[in-house]
């Protein structure tokens, strides 16, 4: 029998143990200093959610050794319950970054995995910047042999499956075993373990509950504690991914394509094409807000809408216009964030960040008369174009009638944040002002900004994360 040559997982490990600061390319650092801003930004903004409270009390109930910084939890904490934190935090706003079309979260298991295990093992950053970028381009490539291109969805989301939390456990074991300093086949060690770890099931986006905000961080927990206990001497099989019992076969029933993991693995790198989110909601959303942003740069003022049709894709429909009824009177912030009809709204009215920011997402604002009354006369139907681009983009085009008789269409058929439309460094710092300046002051704003912008000549990650423990304990205002 010829040779099948080196498993998935050991190709993985050979990849990222490769992987070096001046091999990467330049656009691949920089895309992994933006998402480290982003990641930390979002972190501290979540900080006064129940949940984050709740995380963080439970953390602290674990004692252990101090290693590496939770956000907002004096102190250092073992670092598997920093990553813990710091990955719900990250998820918890539904403002972390997304890659299409496999509708993966990447950064927000990843990033808390890299910045734990690296704080801990005393890592400098330009290393950390080489982990995250293995670790991210693993999660994204694990994700996307799990697309079906034939249904143009994921077999993971098919089966009520997690792909964001599953898939960023092993990038994060990626991420994490590197800088634990392990080699090529600790790597695939780490990896083989963490994927007994990996875990995320999603019908609490159906029936309720708040466990979807703890899965990134449980993935970044499983990551470093599986990159641990390979540094420690235990090991995976190096088929855990392809083989007969393996983690496609367990997860997906064996379909899955194994080219979208190996496919030019360390040469076309595909962590600087995952979708930033400019605006904190639902990323079906968006194109709306930016087509209703287009409209009220026109002169579009919401008192003139006599009505409006917002055209989506039509598999986006169920979760941004479906019941109508209840899309238009949301009755929290929570619930206005998959909102079609506050999307338009909160684009027509104008807001915070980047033009619509957390602070237009608040319970008060979804039950305000006038944007109810706006919401009132907005339909959300399927348009085919919209869902000939569908899943590469979430596609809008809205058509207003006004109330002197006027039609006016706005088309957005890329997304902002993505490499159709891309956020500069700079419209990142917005972001990360406006969420980070929810808890900080401006001068530890401004010096976590600078560090993370030099993190590529940072000696550790102590300067950069520790301001970060002490937060204000109030709730976020705006």
């Amino acid at each position: 029998m010829p040779d099948p040559g080196p498993a998935l997982a050991e190709q993985i490990g050979a990849f990222a143990a490769a992987s070096t600061y001046d091999r990467l390319p330049a656009k691949v650092i920089d895309s992994v200093r933006k998402r480290v801003l982003d990641v930390l930004g979002i972190c501290v903004a979540a900080t006064p959610l129940d949940t984050s409270a709740a995380a963080r009390a439970w953390a602290a109930e674990q004692g252990g050794r101090p290693q590496a910084q939770a956000i907002g939890l004096p102190g250092k904490a073992p670092a598997t319950l920093a990553a813990f934190v710091n990955g719900v935090l990250a998820h918890s706003l539904d403002y972390d970054d997304t890659h299409l079309p496999s509708v993966l979260h990447p950064s927000a298991p990843v990033v808390p995995a890299a910045l734990a295990a690296g704080q801990a093992a005393g890592a400098d950053g330009s290393s950390v910047i080489v982990a995250i970028a293995a670790g991210l381009e693993v999660c994204v490539r694990t994700g996307m042999a799990g697309y079906d291109e034939e249904t143009r969805n994921s077999t993971f989301f098919d089966h009520g499956q997690h792909a964001t939390s599953i898939c960023g456990a092993l990038g994060g074991a990626v991420a994490a075993g590197l800088l634990l300093g392990l080699d090529s086949g600790g790597v695939t060690h780490a990896l083989g373990i963490a994927a007994s770890m990996a875990s995320g099931i999603i019908e609490a986006n159906r029936t309720g509950g708040t466990v979807k905000r703890t899965h990134c961080g449980w993935a970044a927990h499983a990551a470093v504690s599986a990159a641990q206990l390979a540094a420690h001497g235990f090991t995976g099989p190096p088929t855990v991914l392809e083989g007969r019992f393996g983690f496609y076969r367990a997860w997906l029933h064996g379909k899955f394509d194994p080219a979208a993991i190996t496919g030019g693995l360390g040469e076309t790198w595909l962590v600087p094409d995952i979708f930033f989110k400019p605006y904190p909601a639902n990323h079906f959303t968006h194109a709306a807000i930016d087509a209703a942003i287009e409209l009220r740069s026109a002169g579009l003022a919401p008192g003139d809408v006599e009505s409006a049709t917002l055209g989506v894709a039509a598999p986006t429909v169920h979760t941004i216009g479906e019941p109508i009824e209840v899309k238009r009177a949301p009755r929290t912030g929570y619930m206005a964030q998959f909102s079609g009809p506050y999307a338009v709204a909160a684009g027509l009215l104008g807001g915070a960040g980047l033009g619509v920011g957390l602070a237009d997402f608040t319970d008060e604002l979804a039950v305000e008369p006038a944007r109810r009354a706006l919401m009132a006369r907005v339909d959300v139907v399927a348009d085919d174009r919209c869902s000939e681009v569908f899943p590469h983009q979430f596609p809008a085009v809205l058509r207003v009638r006004t109330k002197d008789s006027r039609e006016l269409v706005a088309e957005v058929m890329a997304n902002r944040g993505g490499p159709g439309w891309p956020l500069s460094y700079e419209e990142l710092a917005t972001k990360f002002r406006d969420n980070a300046g929810r808890l900080l002051d401006a001068a530890t704003v401004t010096a976590t900004e600078r560090a993370v912008a030099d993190l590529d000549h940072a000696r550790s990650l102590d300067d950069l994360l520790e301001p970060l423990g002490q937060l204000p304990d109030r709730p976020a205002h705006g």
